[in-house]
């Protein structure tokens, strides 16, 4: 069994920025996709952006591109969130994932593919 844990979410200006952390722990840190999700209230949960075990690929929704950035520690057992610029429409609980097999869609895209999910951690953009 895994154990995600997300934390960094907060309250923010529009404009400002935020660092989302996703702790793993239960069994060794090795995974072929990390994703982040997110979903506010009333709204299916959406995809954000996705990274490979080596780094060495990542992929971001397009509402999201040039502001966010995703990297991993895999020593660390640590996937991370750069979020610059945000917006307001950028609130919603932001949601790390876990897929530990191969994922064949481009960018493991979609959340019925993530095998271990975080709680959650609450982000909030004022205008």
């Amino acid at each position: 069994q895994v154990q995600l844990v997300e934390s960094g979410g907060g309250l923010v200006q529009a404009g400002g920025s935020l660092r989302l952390s996703c702790a793993a722990s239960g069994r060794t840190f090795s995974s072929y996709y990390m994703g982040w999700f997110r979903q506010a209230p009333g709204k299916v949960r959406e995809f954000v952006g996705s990274i490979t075990w080596s780094g060495g690929s990542k992929y971001y929704a397009d509402s999201v591109k040039g502001r966010f950035t995703i990297s991993r520690d895999n020593a660390r057992n640590t996937v991370y969130l750069q979020m610059n610029s945000l917006k307001p429409e950028d609130t919603a609980v932001y949601y790390c994932a876990d897929r530990v097999s191969y994922c064949s869609l481009y960018g493991c895209s979609e959340p019925r593919l993530y095998d271990y999910w975080g709680q959650g951690t609450q982000v909030t953009v004022s205008s």
